[in-house]
């Protein structure tokens, strides 16, 4: 930045305000400066100027999974709020693995963020790194909830989606059946599943619980393939099949119809399916998968407000926040 203000003539702490914020510049020495950048092809080193700083205006963006799409949705909406709030984002994938979801933490580190907004892989985690990070940087936790860890806590009310969709599908047919993965990736599974039981005694019936083998990220191999196995066997006591999560009912529904049997609602359809969550892709299925809709603008909101209060300076209240979802049906059930 010196050799720049030494070539252009403009004094280096000018440049430098102009950087910071281009209208604290008169409007005649932005446009100097902006002639001398399209002559002199100079672009700032941003991340060498953060660290200079007290405060930076980097802000870290962990995820699990970024190959899932509704993992996808909401950092994509979390990034945008901080754009939008005049932060820098960065985002990162731990790609289903601890070990780099804890180098993730040690790049953040070198960044000196101000701020991490973090969904954790939950079980899979480093709990003590996790901890020893968030005691360093100012990290708000979203969609995985680690009790007692990072600033505060945002998420969707697992509980209230398993109970509204269970009343709904008892409702209008047969009770369903739960499907899910025996080793969920996600520990909001485990939550749903709780919740279904609850739900379904709560109506005084019999929870049926179909868990089939499979482990990692690859949700809809996995529940193509367990579909496939578990109607093979007759597995379910029912006609109606509640998947945990969207992206097992998608490859339960390509099992279904290799196995020739017709979903949805239509005069001779054979079963119903529903899952969880409004995955992106979860309307364009054939039929469009009935599921329960995260609301993520409420959820990526909360988590990007919490963090810019605490980086302010504002003291913020660690606990748990949750935001429920809607039914949306559609022709698979």
């Amino acid at each position: 930045m010196e050799e720049f203000a030494a070539a252009s003539g403009i004094s280096r702490p000018t440049v430098s305000k102009y950087f910071n914020d281009p209208d604290s510049v008169r409007v005649s020495t932005r446009e100097r400066i902006e002639r001398a950048l399209e002559a002199h092809d100079y672009r700032p080193n941003i991340f060498a100027m953060n660290q200079n700083r007290k405060a930076t205006k980097n802000i870290g963006i962990v995820v699990p999974y970024l190959a899932d799409p509704v993992f996808a949705e909401i950092a994509r909406k979390t990034e945008q709020r901080c754009i939008d709030a005049g932060f820098r984002p960065t985002l990162y994938s731990a790609h289903g693995h601890r070990e780099l979801e804890v180098e993730i933490l040690d790049s953040l580190r070198s960044l000196k963020p101000a701020g991490v907004l973090m969904a954790p892989l939950g079980r899979g985690s480093d709990q003590a790194e996790i901890e020893k990070f968030c005691a360093d940087v100012p990290t708000m936790l979203f969609d995985s909830n680690i009790e007692g860890v990072g600033l505060a806590f945002s998420g969707s009310d697992n509980p209230q989606f398993a109970r509204l969709v269970v009343d709904y599908l008892c409702r209008t047919g047969e009770p369903p059946c739960f499907f899910e993965m025996k080793k969920p990736a996600n520990p909001n599974a485990n939550k749903r599943r709780q919740a279904y039981i609850a739900a379904m005694e709560a109506l005084g019936l019999d929870p049926q619980i179909v868990s089939i083998d499979g482990e990692g990220w690859s949700f809809e191999e996995i529940g193509r393939l367990g579909g496939i196995k578990a109607l093979s066997e007759n597995a379910f006591a029912t006609n109606t099949i509640l998947c945990s999560n969207d992206r097992l009912a998608i490859g339960f529904l390509v099992a279904c119809y290799e196995r020739g049997l017709p979903v949805g609602l239509a005069e001779g359809s054979a079963i119903r399916v529903a899952g969880m969550d409004d995955h992106p892709f979860s309307r364009y299925t054939c039929p469009p998968l009935t599921t329960i809709a995260q609301d993520f603008d409420a959820v990526s909101g909360h988590a990007v407000d919490t963090l810019f209060r605490a980086i302010e300076g504002e003291e913020i209240e660690q606990r748990t926040v949750l935001f429920e979802g809607k039914l949306v049906m559609r022709q698979s059930a």
